[in-house]
């Protein structure tokens, strides 16, 4: 049973003024960044700093990654209010052990604040990724162009980060959903939460982020069941080190037709010959 959402998206961009190096006065599109505290059964939880763009999923997917509900049927509603700057998550049962299970978290680095409540390294021994799916080198590009191509607001304002679900489907690719927000943290738990709420299958799609691959984008890539991770950015050494532990397969400094495989190479299947230097 799907709960019951408001729809409550903020304004993404606001124009304002700027004078550039010779002095002339330009109207200039900057990104919009919200406070948003997310309150479960009436108990505080934590305030995002957030674009607004899918406030909703962006809750739900949060409550996913953090592990505090199992599966979107505990979830009765979620209302965001923008008036005071608050999304209120009712449960069916309630969260067993909740405050106790917000006393011991780790903060985690990243545009934006993460936080990941209980064990940074809980359930990951547990995660079986799909092993009979594989990524080909020309579905990888098909990947970055269909990125490259997409109306962002990044290319009008700046400021964000983006996320993308993507299909996977031999030498092509689609983008399912494109989220951005202020931190790339949000923008994977708004695509969590969309998975939930639409009931998206991760177990053959491909992973998309602009933001770096630590720790965390790791896990949650992995939470999802999704085993193809992507990104236009580099990695840490522990995103490396959990990656080889999930088995997922990672892809970094992905732009236009160069890429990096970290891991998970026997999911990757390389449809051109290199280039011999002569």
């Amino acid at each position: 049973m799907k709960p019951t959402l408001t729809h409550a998206t903020r304004p993404l961009t606001f124009e304002v003024d700027a004078l550039n190096e010779n002095g002339e006065l330009l109207p200039t599109s900057i990104a919009g960044e919200n406070p948003l505290t997310l309150y479960v059964d009436k108990c505080e939880v934590v305030t995002l700093m957030t674009l607004g763009q899918a406030p909703e999923a962006l809750a739900v997917g949060y409550l996913r990654n953090q592990r505090l509900v199992k599966s979107i049927d505990e979830i009765a509603a979620v209302q965001v209010d923008w008036e005071v700057n608050a999304v209120a998550i009712t449960t069916r049962k309630g969260v067993k052990g909740l405050r106790e299970r917000m006393k011991k978290r780790t903060v985690t680095t990243g545009c934006g604040q993460g936080t990941v409540f209980g064990d940074l390294m809980a359930e990951i021994e547990s995660i079986n990724l799909r092993d009979d799916v594989t990524l080909s080198e020309e579905g990888l590009y098909a990947l970055t162009e269909a990125v490259r191509r997409h109306e962002t607001i990044y290319k009008a304002a700046g400021a964000v980060h983006g996320c993308a679900l993507a299909t996977n489907e031999g030498n092509a690719s689609q983008i399912i959903t494109f989220v951005e927000d202020v931190g790339r943290h949000n923008a994977v738990d708004a695509i969590a939460g969309q998975m939930w709420l639409e009931g998206w299958d991760g177990s053959d799609k491909i992973f998309y982020t602009t933001g770096r691959l630590t720790s965390e984008m790791v896990i949650k890539a992995a939470q999802m069941e999704i085993p193809f991770l992507v990104s236009r950015s580099g990695l840490t050494q522990m995103g490396w080190e959990i990656a080889n532990r999930t088995g997922i397969t990672m892809l970094g400094r992905a732009v236009n037709k160069h890429y990096l495989l970290f891991t998970g190479k026997h999911r990757f299947v390389k449809t051109r010959m290199p280039t011999m230097l002569a």
